[in-house]
C-alpha cells in the first residue's frame, strides 16, 4: 500500500500546478491501531504540501471546504464506504454505495484534478457473510463508476504500474512513478 500511496501522491502533485493541494482523509479511527495508522500517514505525507481535510462521510462536503481549482488526493473510497455503510450508532446502511457514487459524481463535476485511491478487496476469500458481500459489491460498483468517469485508471500491484485507461494519452505525465 505504501508504494500505491506514493504513486497517488505523485499523481496529485503532477496535476497540482500552482493551485492548492488537498489530502482528503476518509478514515474514521475506531481503536489505537487506527490512531497509529493515521499518525503514520500524516508523517508519510509531511513535506508534500498537502492541506489535510478530514471527510469520513458525505464526500461532497469537500466542495464547500476547498478551492475547487486545487488538486485532490482522496484516500480512500474503501474507508469512505465502511464509514457510510457501518455507522457507529446505527444499523448498516446497505444503500451507502449509491450515496457515495452520487457524492463522488458531484465532486467530479466540480473539480478538475483528483486522484482517488481504492483498495483491492475482491480475492481475499471464497465465501463472505451477506453484509460483507454487500460491502464488496458496493465498492465494486463505486470502482466501476469511477473508472468510467475518470480519464486515467492506474492499478499499482507490488510496485508495478498497470494502466487500465488513459495510459496512451497521459502516460508521459506519469513516467517514473512511484
Amino acid at each position: 500500500m505504501r508504494c500505491a500511496m506514493r504513486c497517488a501522491k505523485r499523481c496529485a502533485h503532477i496535476a497540482q500546478g500552482k493551485s492548492s493541494l488537498y489530502y482528503i482523509a476518509t478514515m474514521r479511527p475506531v481503536d489505537s491501531e487506527d490512531d497509529e495508522r493515521i499518525a503514520r500517514h500524516r508523517e508519510e505525507r509531511s513535506g508534500w504540501g498537502f492541506a489535510t481535510v478530514e471527510q469520513p462521510q458525505n464526500i461532497e462536503e469537500i466542495l464547500d471546504k476547498c478551492d475547487l481549482g486545487g488538486s485532490f488526493l482522496l484516500d480512500s473510497t474503501t474507508a469512505l464506504l465502511a464509514n457510510e455503510m457501518f455507522p457507529p450508532t446505527a444499523p448498516a446502511n446497505e444503500k451507502a454505495g449509491e450515496k457515495i457514487i452520487d457524492g463522488l459524481m458531484r465532486v467530479l463535476q466540480k473539480v478538475q484534478n483528483i486522484v482517488i485511491v481504492s483498495d483491492f478487496i475482491y480475492s481475499d476469500a471464497i465465501l463472505y457473510d451477506r453484509l460483507t458481500e454487500k460491502y464488496r459489491q458496493s465498492l465494486a460498483a463505486i470502482d466501476r463508476r469511477l473508472a468510467k468517469e475518470c480519464d486515467v485508471v492506474i492499478e499499482v500491484v507490488y510496485s508495478n504500474i498497470i494502466y487500465h485507461k488513459g495510459g496512451a494519452a497521459h502516460g508521459e505525465l506519469f513516467q517514473n512513478l512511484p
